[in-house]
């Protein structure tokens, strides 16, 4: 099965490939396609919108055209038209936060659902909400991680390798490479609390900060660290109205590798988020053995049973994390029952090979539903 996939190829790959081969898929990443077609082929899609996409879709001709967001990659999609199967992907907020932001992105989200031919989302919740938004009936839906799923050769719990199911390496590897600036910050023996979510509009990260301090009263050994912050002038506001700079650790963005060896230093992860489906970065954690704490949405529900291997908080409510945050550093022992549980848990629903063999056969009932309807 050949993908066009511009957001993982070089912009001359990826137009060699346009003459050299029948292309099977198009993923449509708009901020990606939108360059590479407006550089090299005048179709000007920011202009021209639909008219563009559909004169560069006639021309790529694919089997499946599979945009990554409702919006606007969709949207644009949906109003495209194309002749090939639409397939959808749901981005966590795209259905709580952005189809209902206005009146006109509620009519889009509908236009967009109505014309999709399939849909892949990162939760079930999503998928009631689809068909709330009219999806059709019956229209083909996987529910696989945004990321395809958790690759278990990265993320991985040390302390439990030996279980079978989440192999680790031969031999456990350190950090590899010249270490993150601000790494060497991350005490030895403290309790490490992480917050990978960085800065987005969804994540409540002033209750994450203000829940530090109520932290440190009974704990004041503990470390929070914070990937992709280190170049946010808010985070270090933050810290330093809160008199919590000498425990607080902002990190640069963290390769996956980095981030694996960081979710195994940590006691806990912490995602405060209001909007989500299910973060690439909480199964990632869990996968290492890092205790969770997440907003208490539905879809994170699907993957974490209060008290058993994870605990949820109001992700509005500081006092809430705090609280959630002194129990799991005080109750070893439920930390270790839920690494071994999340580890199985990863094991049976979020592998990434687990979740790249429900895609193809997502594509394979597409493409194969489409050749079948133009026999008839």
């Amino acid at each position: 099965m050949q993908l066009l996939n511009p957001f993982l190829e070089t912009l001359e790959e990826t137009l060699a490939r346009f003459d050299d081969e029948k292309l099977l898929l198009a993923f449509l990443l708009l901020d990606h396609l939108e360059h590479a077609l407006d550089a090299e082929q005048g179709l000007g899609l920011r202009r021209r919108g639909p008219r563009g996409l559909s004169q560069a879709l006639q021309r790529i001709q694919p089997d499946l055209v599979h945009a990554m967001r409702v919006p606007f990659e969709g949207m644009l999609a949906a109003a495209a038209d194309p002749a090939a199967p639409l397939l959808l992907s749901v981005w966590g907020n795209d259905f709580t936060l952005h189809a209902p932001a206005a009146p006109g992105m509620r009519r889009l989200t509908r236009r967009t659902l109505a014309r999709a031919d399939g849909l892949h989302c990162d939760c079930r919740r999503d998928v009631r909400l689809a068909g709330n938004w009219g999806l059709r009936p019956g229209a083909p839906v996987e529910v696989i991680p945004g990321n395809g799923g958790v690759r278990s050769e990265i993320f991985y719990s040390a302390a439990g390798a030996e279980d079978g199911r989440l192999q680790a390496p031969a031999s456990a590897e350190e950090l590899r490479g010249p270490r993150p600036p601000g790494w060497d910050r991350i005490p030895a023996a403290a309790p490490v609390i992480v917050n990978p979510r960085g800065f987005r509009g969804y994540v409540r990260n002033d209750t994450f900060f203000r829940a530090i301090p109520r932290v440190l009263q009974s704990r004041p050994e503990a470390c929070f660290v914070c990937p992709a912050m280190a170049g946010e002038p808010v985070a270090r506001r933050w810290a330093a109205r809160l008199g919590i700079e000498e425990r607080v650790v902002l990190l640069p963005g963290l390769s996956p590798e980095q981030m694996g060896a960081l979710f195994r230093r940590s006691q806990l992860s912490v995602s405060p988020s209001e909007h989500d489906g299910t973060p690439n970065t909480l199964l990632e954690a869990m996968a290492c053995g890092s205790f969770p704490l997440a907003g208490d949405l539905e879809s994170i529900r699907e993957w974490i049973e209060p008290g058993v291997n994870g605990l949820l908080f109001d992700p509005g409510n500081p006092q809430s994390l705090a609280e959630g945050i002194l129990r799991a550093l005080a109750d070893r022992p439920r930390r270790t029952a839920a690494a071994r549980f999340n580890q199985r848990l990863i094991a049976e629903r979020g592998t990434y090979e687990m979740g790249m063999a429900k895609a193809e056969q997502l594509y394979e009932r597409l493409v194969r539903s489409r050749a079948e309807a133009a026999m008839l």
